[in-house]
């Protein structure tokens, strides 16, 4: 048999190395200049390429949901060894008009995703709105993946374990978010904190939320059955719970790469280390008033709220002034007073009372 040449092989093997680097650099985030937070993870993820082992990125990621005045958007991706293979809406805007620029527009976008590997995608004529925000809720999972690749350069044997709350998903019928409880990397309890409620939507939520439950349990993914029925309860919390599965596998990466590093730091840095590790972001459960959803998302460090944010307000007609007025006020004042006990802001009674609702939902899961 003939014998490969040394040289060969060292081309080869280096050839690989920056095939593997092209695919990372491909979901690097855009260079938005008003987006701090997408430049961090893009430098986390030059970073993780150039660290070689370890750096690869394969799972699935959902974006933040993001407001339009017709109504939500949010994306979830599918990345394979760095490549994005499939991309979907699992929330978008719906009824009326909106139906039809829906079912034209997202599909176009999804293959549009696949086809760039990036958010730099074109909006699609006649669907202004739903496209700003696909786009925008792509490049939330976009920064996650980017994340999860720094991350990955840890020890890897960090498993997750503790409460994680899927995003709420909208149906015709109610909201749906499901909490699940994660312990040795597994699912040992299933909730739905929000359902459906209110005539035959209360019986059919008792019927399939405990069967969707022991589902998720037995599974140990989203990929579970719909309970005849209840076909929209089951799809949202299906959403739902993929969302709560990959908060659990973000925090299973973090834990990763805080504990994978062989090094230890000494001075300032160590100090600087131990607060980063000290930091999570925490998001509260949707508060309905009549005129939209209020959800508040908050980080913390050291025991202090030293970021809040409103991620669904009323939106459309006045309710857009007074979300404009309102929110910045709460998010200052939250940040400030540290806890839910803060004064409503005249003229926005409603979102100022599902604000803080969200907010205290926020910090009871934060252990504040």
């Amino acid at each position: 048999m003939r014998k490969s040449h040394p040289l060969r092989r060292v081309v080869l093997a280096t050839a690989a190395t920056v095939s593997g680097i092209v695919l990372l650099l491909s979901l690097k985030p855009s260079s938005d200049p008003g987006s701090t937070q997408a430049a961090g993870a893009g430098a986390q993820a030059q970073e993780a390429a150039q660290g070689g082992a370890g750096a690869t990125v394969t799972g699935t990621m959902t974006g933040d949901a993001v407001q339009t005045q017709y109504g939500n958007v949010q994306v979830r991706i599918t990345v394979v060894d760095n490549k994005i293979t499939k991309a979907e809406a699992v929330q978008a805007p719906k009824g009326g008009t909106s139906d039809q620029k829906t079912a034209d527009a997202v599909p176009k976008l999804n293959a549009a995703v696949v086809a760039t590997q990036s958010p730099n995608i074109d909006t699609v004529s006649g669907a202004t709105y739903t496209s700003e925000a696909y786009k925008k809720s792509l490049q939330s999972a976009i920064d996650k993946a980017n994340a999860s690749a720094g991350s990955s350069q840890g020890s890897g044997s960090a498993q997750a374990a503790g409460a994680f709350t899927g995003d709420a998903v909208q149906t015709q019928y109610g909201n749906v978010q499901v909490r699940i409880t994660v312990a040795g990397g597994k699912i040992t309890k299933s909730e739905a904190v929000q359902a459906p409620k209110g005539g035959t939507s209360d019986q059919k939520t008792a019927d399939s939320v405990p069967k969707l439950n022991a589902a998720a349990v037995a599974a140990g993914t989203a990929d579970i059955d719909s309970v005849s029925g209840a076909t929209y309860t089951s799809d949202g919390y299906k959403k739902s719970l993929q969302s709560a599965l990959d908060k659990a596998k973000a925090a299973s990466g973090s834990a990763a790469g805080s504990s994978g590093s062989g090094e230890a730091s000494s001075g300032s840095d160590a100090g600087a280390d131990a607060g980063a590790a000290q930091a999570k972001t925490v998001t509260g459960q949707v508060q309905q008033t009549q005129y939209g959803p209020v959800q508040v998302r908050i980080t913390v460090a050291n025991g202090k709220i030293t970021k809040a944010e409103a991620v669904q307000a009323p939106s459309g007609g006045t309710s857009s002034q007074k979300t404009e007025l309102s929110v910045p006020k709460l998010n200052a004042e939250a940040v400030a007073a540290g806890s839910a006990d803060i004064d409503s802001v005249s003229g926005a009674t409603y979102t100022s009372d599902g604000y803080k609702k969200s907010l205290q939902s926020a910090l009871d899961q934060a252990g504040g």
